[in-house]
């Protein structure tokens, strides 16, 4: 009897422990995260702003697609990671997340309303974030993002706010945080919403950071320069890094900046960086995948920085790859090309649709007298912009583009509390969002959203305690699994 007892104990126990090895959700997934033995010295948390399976699946196609006719896919330096999970997204008041919650959900393992950062849903308790249980901890910190670095994701790392839009407290918190390392989008708001408020980039270096924004000044940064805010020298639209697409070679990229993070963090006492590819989102908003495609890929090469430090010190690094939420109901196939995709296509795009309204449709609309405008004088750019070739349209085609082209030269705003112009162009100027649907049409990537979706989003890692990160879970359980690989007390 007990020669039976004592097997079927062993076959129980080797049965149970690959459960807490994968990794599962709710209360056992935090017992996981505390049960690791070991720390994880150098953590990177990358965020991909609404970057799902589809959005990362449309990269790796369209990498194929590129480079030849194979069918098999590219895979991307981060989908090769040892470890892969699924993640839930909802928050605490609906199904569709926004950043705001969602950042909340994975900073500090609690669910709260859309538009709320690190409070409760009732907007009276604060929740103390990984990043900074990591810094009482010893850790050297850095948040880096392609948006604005008060923007909701990497404000949910340092802020506490009943609202995602108090872009002036949020930097407030930002210069108080103490955190060592900022770097990638500017500061909105810096002296508040009507500009009557003390600037915010005046406190930040009284709080003893080292303030660059320029590229010469970034690139003499070194270790021991202290603690940093490295705005790019190159912003957009509302303050973000250019999209990829639009990049100049010269010009800054967020692996740049996550390079140089880890350049100034590394540290005896370990660091913990969170880097955000936020535009992806943005340019899903819009249904532009071209813009959405090349954020995935700088995010990726991101992620490659982060793995030449981990072959430096493979037993003390953690890298984990998810995404917020989904944005647009991205999909890999279109009703007009069936089962056929044509991601080279794709390849033909040179500009984003923020690109296409500042260098052609806004010089356009306010140089040429209504009366006198006319769609084939944009047909050249049009075609040198997107890849489009207007003369191989069907007549449905032409007939849509032209009905937008006169929106847009009418400037007839579409509005969101308009059904049908809504469904039509999301909010964004009619003639270049049409392109943009277009071409995302030919190549066969279809759109359901001009916002956020429900589904789960893919979690990836790679590193010490890798295993934790692997199976079914919800966002919360994030924040849990890095608190145990970090051996960080959290309440």
């Amino acid at each position: 009897m007990k020669i039976r007892i004592t097997i079927l104990a062993c076959i129980l126990a080797f049965c149970v422990q690959p459960l807490f090895a994968r990794g599962v959700s709710g209360d056992s997934a935090r017992n996981t995260a505390t049960a690791v033995n070991g720390q994880a010295k150098y953590v990177f948390l990358f965020i991909g702003d609404g970057m799902a399976m589809s959005q990362i699946s449309s990269a790796e196609v369209f990498s194929t697609a590129r480079a030849s006719k194979d069918i098999n896919v590219t895979r991307l330096g981060f989908t090769r990671f040892p470890v892969a999970g699924l993640t839930t997204t909802y928050d605490a008041g609906t199904f569709i997340t926004d950043s705001a919650s969602a950042g909340t959900a994975i900073a500090t393992g609690n669910k709260t309303l859309s538009g709320v950062i690190n409070m409760d849903a009732g907007k009276t308790r604060r929740f103390k974030t990984i990043a900074e249980y990591a810094h009482e901890a010893g850790m050297k910190v850095g948040i880096v993002s392609t948006v604005t670095l008060n923007h909701a994701t990497p404000a949910a790392f340092y802020a506490k706010v009943p609202s995602r839009s108090d872009y002036y407290d949020i930097a407030v918190q930002l210069a108080d945080s103490g955190f060592e390392y900022f770097g990638g989008g500017m500061i909105d708001q810096p002296a508040g919403k009507n500009h009557d408020r003390p600037s915010v980039i005046d406190r930040i270096k009284a709080n003893g950071y080292t303030y660059v924004d320029t590229k010469e000044g970034f690139l003499a940064l070194k270790p021991g320069a202290g603690k940093v805010v490295a705005i790019s020298p190159v912003i957009q639209d509302s303050g973000a890094m250019k999209y990829e697409i639009d990049r100049e070679q010269d010009e800054l990229s967020l692996a740049d900046y996550t390079k140089k993070g880890i350049e100034l963090l590394d540290n005896p006492q370990g660091f913990f960086m969170m880097v955000e590819g936020g535009k992806i989102d943005w340019a899903c908003h819009a249904n532009d995948a071209g813009a959405a495609i090349y954020d995935v890929l700088a995010m990726d090469n991101a992620v490659r920085a982060a793995l030449d430090f981990a072959e430096q010190h493979p037993r003390e690094t953690l890298i984990v790859v998810t995404g917020d939420h989904e944005t647009g109901g991205l999909t890999i196939g279109f009703a007009g090309t069936q089962y056929d995709t044509f991601f080279d296509k794709v390849g033909l795009q040179k500009k984003s649709y923020v690109a296409f309204d500042s260098d052609v449709l806004g010089p356009y609309k306010k140089n040429t007298p209504q009366d006198q405008a006319k769609l084939s004088s944009l047909i050249p750019v049009i075609k040198e912009s997107f890849g489009i070739d207007y003369d191989g349209l069907s007549a449905f085609q032409k007939e849509q583009i032209e009905f937008a082209f006169q929106r847009s030269i009418g400037n007839e705003q579409v509005r969101a509390f308009t059904e049908d112009q809504y469904l039509l162009y999301g909010g964004y100027e009619p003639l270049t969002v049409k392109l943009t649907q277009i071409m995302n049409q030919t190549a066969g990537i279809g759109w359901t959203s001009y916002a956020h979706t429900g589904v789960p989003v893919s979690t990836f890692a790679h590193g010490i305690h890798q295993e934790i990160f692997g199976g079914y879970y919800d966002n919360t359980d994030i924040f849990h699994k890095l608190a145990g690989a970090m051996n960080l007390r959290v309440n």
